[in-house]
């Protein structure tokens, strides 16, 4: 048989996969979404969209099977009580953050994993520092903290909208043109502190398209029961949708490093966009070098004569 003529090789389906084999594929997944402390970022190099082979019914399926291996991660990140994982989410309105979130953290158990929304700051919290608020929301160690927005909206819709600085009570002479770079350094420095201090941050980009958020608004409004979910606020901020891109562009390029990365998601398809984000979680989780804790040899020995005396009643 000539080297044309050779059968190509098949990958071994998904499903067919040990535990093992399924966390490596899932971190090289992963990886192509990543974006590394060195490259030259361009946000218009990611893509909103794949074209993927498989029915919704299928990538649901492989989804199905990445929560089942991350139900197990987060048992014994809880057990070994070291670690901790915040999960940030970041978006355009309607780009899937809310059924992300419940879809691929579904199989966690509830008691190692919470949820911080974050929308306009109170009075109280305008009366802090802008990291604030967020630090009362860090999970603990053996759990994964989950960020519905985040710090972030500090160098996105304030950059936007810059009048909302105005509101912030700051000294004027520390509102300069350089308070954007000053605020990626804080960041930088405050993801690094938590890296230290056993926490590992990963962020995710919601990355949609304008063309497929002005189809879920119009979803939004048609259907009854999601009316509920759509804003008069939302249109107007899709208005600024060229300065939230470049917000983005800046603040992904200048806050992506190697122990808190982006993941820049191509959102348009909310089942690929839940697989790769279960993907980079679990490569996340894997990185912990994650097991059960041991117990001495004389605990060993107790519980064998608890054992022994249970057996004989």
């Amino acid at each position: 048989m000539s080297k044309e003529e050779k059968p190509k090789k098949k990958k071994l389906l998904f499903e067919k996969l040990n535990p093992k084999e399924r966390i490596e594929r899932a971190k090289q997944f992963s990886a192509q979404f990543k974006v590394k402390e060195e490259d030259n970022f361009q946000l218009s190099d990611y893509k909103t969209d794949i074209d993927v082979e498989l029915s919704n019914k299928k990538l649901d399926k492989i989804l199905a099977l990445g929560v089942e291996a991350l139900a197990d991660m987060q048992e014994i990140l809880y057990a070994q009580d070291k670690w901790s994982l915040l999960l940030v989410f970041q978006a355009m309105d309607a780009a899937g953050k809310d059924g992300a979130i419940k879809h691929v953290l579904s199989g966690v158990n509830p008691q190692g994993c919470q949820v911080s929304s974050f929308k306009a700051p109170s009075s109280e919290e305008l009366d802090h520092d802008f990291l604030w608020r967020c630090q009362k929301h860090l999970p603990e160690r053996g759990r994964i903290g989950i960020f519905n927005r985040s710090y972030y909206e500090e160098v996105l819709v304030v950059r936007v909208h810059e009048q909302i600085l105005k509101t912030q009570k700051l000294p004027q002479e520390l509102v300069t043109e350089s308070i954007w770079e000053e605020r990626f350094e804080d960041i930088c420095n405050f993801e690094k502190y938590l890296n230290r201090n056993g926490t590992i941050v990963i962020k995710f980009f919601l990355n949609v398209s304008k063309e497929e958020q002005k189809k879920r608004f119009i979803e939004r409004i048609d259907d009854q029961d999601k009316n509920w979910k759509f804003s008069a606020s939302d249109a107007k901020e899709r208005a600024f949708w060229d300065d939230y891109m470049n917000a983005y562009q800046d603040l992904i390029q200048k806050t992506s490093t190697a122990h808190s990365p982006w993941y820049v998601v191509p959102a348009d398809n909310k089942s690929y966009a839940r697989i790769v984000i279960a993907s980079a979680i679990i490569n996340a989780l894997d990185e912990m070098g994650l097991e059960y804790p041991r117990v001495s040899p004389e605990k060993v020995a107790e519980l064998q004569e608890i054992r022994k005396a249970l057996l004989e009643e």
